[in-house]
């Protein structure tokens, strides 16, 4: 009893009621999660225009079909995880299948959690991104945590099924589908951050002529700086180069001013080869 791993501080015959509980709590953060998506969208068409615009409802487009994807998961997920427990219990109680495969049952309640959590960040982090408080880049690692997260259920929910299951069929397909959704996410959200890169690095179109000339000198200044760095460079490249011809043509005792020194008479008593004439 003492061995038995502490994971949860639940009694088994609360087991059962924990995981309805986890998969009605994931799915309404999923119907959260979309409806803060349908407010960001309103939102992004009245306060931005243009290419940010743009972006914004790509990105905002593809959060929501992977949002609507997660909840077909979701919902494919429970229907499975009842079929399993009206097949496995025999004449057994819901709470005591539960109970007999805890361990199982831990399982569907952490991938569902993580489910849900991943659901929730994903939409924080595109706030943040279409406010312009948060980086492209947190999208990202969300797109790849809900694909992990999804994949953790779809294990878990796949254990105890029967492989002729039509629902298990299903389940897989929908865990397709929202790897291929989250990879739209990742593809739209670069995409468009290198669009508002390349945009905000040269719009000029709002700057009055002083500004202009300011800022042309300014460049003119960064292309002097770096032209004499380029050339510095090379001329270290030289020096690197002229070095790794010396040494490579044996002169490993070489000083730094290039004069060879000549090489030490051999102890008497000790014979070795003479050394070999080098090549011009």
């Amino acid at each position: 009893q003492e061995l038995r791993p502490k994971s949860l501080d639940i009694k088994q015959e609360e087991l059962g009621d924990m995981v309805e509980k986890e998969m009605a709590s994931t799915s309404e953060a999923i119907e959260d999660a979309v409806r803060r998506i349908e407010e960001m969208m309103s939102q992004a068409r009245n306060e931005s225009s243009g290419v940010k615009l743009e972006v914004n409802e790509r990105i905002l487009n593809s959060c929501t079909d992977l949002m609507k994807a997660i909840r077909l998961l979701v919902t494919t997920s429970t229907n499975l995880q009842k079929e399993i427990v009206e097949s496995g219990r025999g004449a057994a109680t819901t709470q005591e299948f539960y109970a007999k495969n805890s361990r199982w049952t831990e399982g569907l309640i952490s991938a569902s959690k993580a489910v849900g959590w991943g659901a929730t960040q994903l939409v924080e982090s595109a706030d943040r991104v279409v406010l312009h408080t948060g980086k492209y880049e947190e999208l990202i690692v969300c797109s790849h945590e809900i694909a992990a997260s999804t994949a953790q259920l779809v294990a878990a929910s796949k254990v105890k099924a029967e492989k002729s299951s039509r629902n298990l069929a299903r389940l897989q397909e929908c865990s397709r589908n929202v790897n291929e959704m989250a990879a739209n996410v990742v593809a739209s959200t670069k995409s468009g951050q290198e669009q508002i890169e390349e945009k905000d690095t040269m719009d000029f179109s709002g700057m009055s002529l002083i500004k202009l000339k300011k800022e042309e000198m300014e460049t003119q200044v960064k292309v002097l700086e770096l032209e004499k760095r380029l050339e510095g460079e090379r001329v270290r490249l030289g020096e690197l180069r002229k070095q790794h011809y010396v040494l490579a043509g044996g002169c490993d005792d070489a000083p730094e001013d290039g004069e060879a020194k000549p090489a030490p008479a051999p102890r008497r008593g000790i014979l070795k080869k003479p050394p070999i004439a080098q090549k011009p």
